[in-house]
């Protein structure tokens, strides 16, 4: 890292107040792109200001959220492609490390004079620790972050699994009139079982389409969502370049 990234995250480190000043006095040693760089350097939200002091300030909080929140979305795609996946387990402990994360960043923020909303900060270690790509570099976040909804499985293939039973396989060969193996019609209780398999295939056929409606929606989100995140990446990154 070099001694400007140092020097900046020295600004991140400040308290927020001092933020704007200690940028301002930044600026003025440096030139060119670096000058600019600094220049554009947006003071941090006071949500945001929070979420960083936990980077700075409890970094074993804030890797084990960020632990939590890539086996949680490790689980999710294991889960969304068909595989075996603890996700109860894997959710449970995400929620308990955002929850750690937002006390530590209120008690910061607390002891700073400031009281950021606890949702705000929920959502913003939320989003954090579920991206697929850091939205920003560690501890220097200046705006609160928004959960996409089905932004950690973007590019993940759902998996649909039709199963057919032998029972389901019978039912798509009866047809009325039908012989059995004896060459003789079959007898008014193997028609009644037939009708019966052949609803319940139906049924089922019915309940797949209905699962494989709900995997498509699910596609068009995470698209929506991937757009929506690079969108904002590269909004980042033109604010960053001034």
């Amino acid at each position: 890292m070099s001694s400007l990234d140092d020097r900046i995250d020295d600004l991140f480190k400040q308290p927020l107040k001092e933020f704007t000043r200690e940028r301002n006095a930044l600026v003025k040693t440096v030139r060119g792109a670096d000058a600019t760089r600094v220049r554009t350097l947006a003071k941090p939200s006071v949500v945001a200001w929070a979420a960083n002091q936990v980077y700075w300030r409890a970094r074993g909080v804030y890797e084990r959220l960020m632990k939590s929140g890539e086996r949680l979305r490790t689980a999710q795609i294991a889960a969304l492609t068909g595989k075996s996946a603890d996700l109860r387990e894997a959710n449970d402990a995400h929620r308990r490390a955002v929850a750690d994360a937002v006390k530590e960043a209120e008690r910061f923020a607390v002891d700073a004079g400031s009281h950021p909303a606890p949702d705000a900060l929920m959502r913003t270690f939320e989003a954090l620790s579920l991206a697929k790509e850091p939205p920003a570099a560690a501890g220097r976040l200046s705006q609160p972050l928004q959960p996409a909804g089905f932004e950690a499985l973007a590019g993940v293939k759902p998996a649909v699994r039709i199963a057919r039973t032998s029972t389901s396989i019978r039912a798509e060969h009866a047809r009325p009139g039908s012989t059995g193996a004896s060459g003789a019609s079959p007898v008014p209780t193997q028609r009644r079982t037939q009708k019966k398999e052949a609803a319940e295939a139906r049924k089922r056929a019915a309940e797949a389409r209905k699962r494989a409606a709900a995997v498509k929606k699910a596609e068009a989100a995470v698209e929506r969502a991937r757009h929506k995140m690079l969108a904002a990446q590269e909004a980042l990154r033109r604010s960053r370049e001034g």
